[in-house]
């Protein structure tokens, strides 16, 4: 949240001041917004201030209610996303805490997307669509009821309003077709007095600090990680809550399958219409390729599991494919944890069946898959021959990706640019759009813009990019944005303390290391420490095909409490996120004339023995460590085993870990800096 004041305090900072551009409101969120945010707003923010905020403010003014607290710019849980407006008071009838979400607009002129009606042009200019306003402040009220328990306690407290108060309802005409809820309804400059009456039946003429000091230290509850997603599937309302762009993607997807299916029942879409979806289906035409890009943390996984959920619950089967032994195997296990006793053969039969591998198709007849779901992309390989493959199907010359949009009537993939970590690996979004393209098929690529992991932080995605060298800039200096812990430890044993004792909170925490030693099988029923720095030794995670008691299997790794035993890679790591993430960075990383330089010769991993060009090798051991660094939902510790490499980690992190004292309690490691909550420093004295 950038600010909050009453009514009546930001009564006196809407006046214009003579010689200046910007209101002071202005100038001081534009102020707040550089110190929390570490970075310049940008003009629709600045715009929004100058423009937008002051006619909420004036309304609630002329209702009589100068004490309503008005937050401006309130970060939902776990994500980058926020809310322009919550205004925060007391009800008029029964005197409970009363909130109202405002979304502001200040477009003049607005048109639905015929193919998808809450995807809108909003005339930006950008040739970009947006969710339409009113679903997106409902998606974002959903977003808070879910992970604030304050606001469930009475269903009726929070309620959402789209504003577009520059516009006339003639010129927006088509966004009053999308059905309004509480926790969504569209206003315009016409509507004004309208709109002054919902705020005289939200907020009686009191004091609303209460309310908005419950709704800031609310407790949230913790964010839904990948496999929590894939076990509430089966629960109504148990999926993901999609926000903005992802929800536009989804919904694009459902209503081209309700369009092109001869489905009649077939009425998944988040916007269904019955009276198309009972007319005769048109033909498919041109087969329409999608590509879902994000970064770590984007919710690709989450989308993709959502998008299966939705069209399995109404009968229509989707099959969610991918690269990842781990992520397949764990989505396996998850399906045949649901098996009623007698019918395990059976569920297996169908996780088998649901969750597949990228490189078993090349036998599907085409079409013969109505949707497939090819997450985690970016480890699509060249071809799908392996080692075992029989003769007949082998095939070198045939790009593994044809397989997958031939096989299927609508192929869906879901990436990440920077997250291929083997020299094989080919899956960008680039790659895939042209290769297609080629095919005959029509492509659309989606970015997923939004951040679930970090606490939300851009800022960290964008830093670790900076510090790994994946994009034109030079490493920064870390500052810290109040979302996300990052902290350097002294030594592996201290890291190992650290994260243990999230473990014992009951946190999820794991570490994770480069590939720089070697991975031995078992010695019997007995891990080999093969990770040594110093003193310090630890064993990798069980290796894939071996199994060693009171330790998970290598695909269970992340999500198994006695993974925090093991040393995880990156190959066990990737998808999967937990709350507390401490990555080794290895010899093969070294910190040089101002920028990370890979050393091949560290590195122990196989895939890099054949004679294999350095600027590839050089990608995936980069994208690797990409991963590892982003797996941290709310903070990530490190530490470099060469020296140099270290201090200048030291030197671009400024937090740290430290014994705490509690009342009463033996001292425990803790993070520190400037970037933790008060209650969370060190305490002096």
């Amino acid at each position: 949240m950038l600010l909050q004041l009453s009514a009546a305090e930001l009564g006196r900072l809407i006046v214009a001041r003579a010689g200046s551009s910007h209101l002071p409101l202005t100038e001081q969120l534009i102020h707040e917004h550089s110190r929390l945010k570490g970075g310049a707003a940008g003009q629709g923010d600045i715009a929004s201030w100058n423009n937008s905020v002051p006619v909420v403010v004036k309304a609630l003014l002329d209702c009589g209610l100068d004490e309503v607290e008005v937050q401006v710019e309130v970060d939902l849980p776990h994500t980058n996303s926020a809310v322009d407006l919550v205004l925060c008071g007391r009800h008029p009838g029964t005197g409970t805490d009363s909130y109202l979400a405002v979304e502001l607009k200040q477009v003049r002129h607005a048109t639905v997307d015929p193919l998808c009606p809450i995807a809108v042009d909003l005339g930006f200019g950008d040739g970009k669509n947006k969710l339409h306003p009113v679903r997106q402040v409902q998606r974002y009220c959903e977003y808070m009821v879910r992970y604030l328990p304050h606001l469930r306690e009475n269903e009726d407290q929070l309620m959402g309003v789209a504003l577009l108060h520059n516009a006339r309802d003639a010129d927006v005409e088509a966004l009053f077709g999308l059905p309004e809820t509480d926790h969504g309804f569209l206003y315009t400059l016409d509507d004004l007095a309208r709109f002054r009456r919902v705020l005289t039946s939200r907020f009686a003429a009191a004091s609303g600090k209460r309310a908005a000091s419950a709704l800031e230290q609310a407790r949230q509850d913790p964010l839904l990680k990948v496999t929590d997603v894939a076990r509430q599937r089966s629960v109504v309302g148990g999926g993901l809550t999609l926000l903005d762009e992802q929800y536009v993607a989804v919904d694009r997807i459902t209503r081209h399958l309700e369009k092109t299916t001869h489905f009649t029942g077939f009425d998944v879409g988040l916007f269904y219409d019955a009276e198309a979806a009972h007319s005769p289906a048109p033909d498919a035409g041109v087969k329409r390729v999608y590509i879902l890009r994000g970064g770590p943390g984007s919710g690709k996984s989450a989308v993709a599991l959502e998008l299966q959920r939705a069209l399995g619950l109404k009968g229509r089967e989707a099959v969610l494919a991918s690269g990842s032994h781990a992520y397949t195997e764990t989505l396996r296990e998850i399906m045949l944890s649901t098996a009623r006793r007698g019918r395990t053969a059976d569920k297996r039969r169908a996780a088998n069946r649901l969750y597949r591998y990228f490189n078993s198709f090349s036998e599907s007849p085409p079409d013969s898959i109505d949707v497939l779901i090819c997450d985690e992309a970016h480890r699509m390989r060249r071809s799908s021959t392996y080692r075992w493959m029989p003769r007949n199907l082998r095939d070198d010359d045939r790009p593994q990706a044809t397989e997958l949009i031939r096989a299927a009537k609508v192929p869906i993939f879901l990436l990440d640019d920077h997250q291929s970590i083997r020299p094989d690996e080919v899956g960008t979004a680039t790659y895939l759009k042209e290769l297609a393209e080629d095919m005959g098929c029509d492509v659309e690529v989606t970015d997923l813009e939004g951040t679930f992991r970090a606490g939300g932080s851009k800022r960290f995605q964008r830093w670790v990019q900076q510090l790994l060298g994946l994009d034109a800039s030079d490493p920064v200096a870390w500052r810290p944005d109040g979302r996300m812990t990052l902290t350097v430890a002294d030594s592996p044993e201290q890291m190992e303390r650290f994260i243990r004792e999230r473990h014992w909170e009951g946190a999820t925490a794991r570490i994770t290391a480069g590939f720089c030693w070697p991975w031995s099988n078992p010695d019997g029923e007995q891990l080999v420490d093969d990770v040594h720095i110093g003193d310090w030794r630890r064993p990798w995670n069980v290796k894939p095909e071996h199994s060693v008691p009171n330790a998970p299997r290598s695909d269970l790794w992340s999500t198994d409490r006695r993974g925090v035993d093991q040393i995880g890679c990156v190959y066990t790591a990737q998808t999967f996120e937990y709350d507390w993430n401490g990555v080794l960075i290895g010899p093969d990383l070294l910190f040089r004339e101002g920028k990370f330089k890979v050393d091949r010769s560290a590195s122990c991993d196989p895939a890099f023995r054949s004679p294999i060009d350095d600027a590839i090798v050089t990608r995936c051991v980069l994208n690797a460590y990409h991963v590892l660094l982003t797996r941290g939902v709310v903070g990530t510790v490190v530490y470099a085993v060469d020296p140099a490499t270290h201090n200048e980690l030291r030197r671009l992190i400024t937090g740290a870990i430290g014994m705490q004292h509690y009342d009463g309690a033996q001292p425990r490691l803790t993070a520190e800096g400037s970037q933790l909550p008060p209650a969370y420093r060190r305490r002096h004295g």
